[in-house]
């Protein structure tokens, strides 16, 4: 009976999340110079991005990388009138090249938000990727859904998720 309800349970918390990765080949080194570029927000609530982002500069620093700088305000995209995404990536990859920056972090958030409904369940949708700067290359790339219990909040599931992500990363 025991066996039972563990395999039904985790039957049930697979249903919560679904991620697809490419992991890196080689593994990433923690020490070199990171940047967290813009994480574009392609959901209708403001400043999805900036939430999404402080959480994955948590995370990083997290596994132990320490030499993370964040690309100038300036350069964020997150407006209500003029989505310029596209245009502020390539600008941030330009200053985190000035930088002398070896990985570039940098995404997009697709859902963000609590389901319609009595329970009302937070939902996190995101994709990562890392660049390697010098060769100009993706070295690593997941992209992943998750949502919660009614009440848990969103931060705490986006959390779950950009760590369930980085798993792959072998951030090292």
């Amino acid at each position: 009976m025991k066996k039972l309800v563990v395999l039904f349970l985790s039957a049930l918390l697979a249903g919560c999340a679904v991620i697809d990765n490419a992991g890196s080949a080689n593994r990433l080194d923690r020490n070199a110079r990171w940047a967290l570029l813009p994480i574009a927000n392609h959901t209708d609530v403001p400043q999805a991005g900036l939430r999404a982002e402080a959480i994955t500069e948590g995370m990083l620093r997290a596994k132990g990388v320490g030499n993370l700088v964040r690309y100038p305000p300036n350069l964020n995209p997150e407006t209500l009138f003029e989505p310029a995404e596209r245009r502020a990536q390539i600008e941030a990859q330009k200053w985190a090249r000035e930088q002398d920056v070896r990985y570039a972090l940098f995404g997009a958030v697709d859902e963000w938000r609590y389901k319609v409904g009595v329970d009302g369940e937070p939902a996190v949708g995101m994709a990562l990727q890392v660049l390697d700067l010098q060769s100009g290359t993706v070295v690593w790339s997941a992209v992943g859904a998750r949502s919660g219990w009614s009440r848990e909040s969103l931060a705490g599931v986006a959390q779950k998720l950009v760590r369930e992500l980085l798993v792959s990363a072998r951030i090292e």
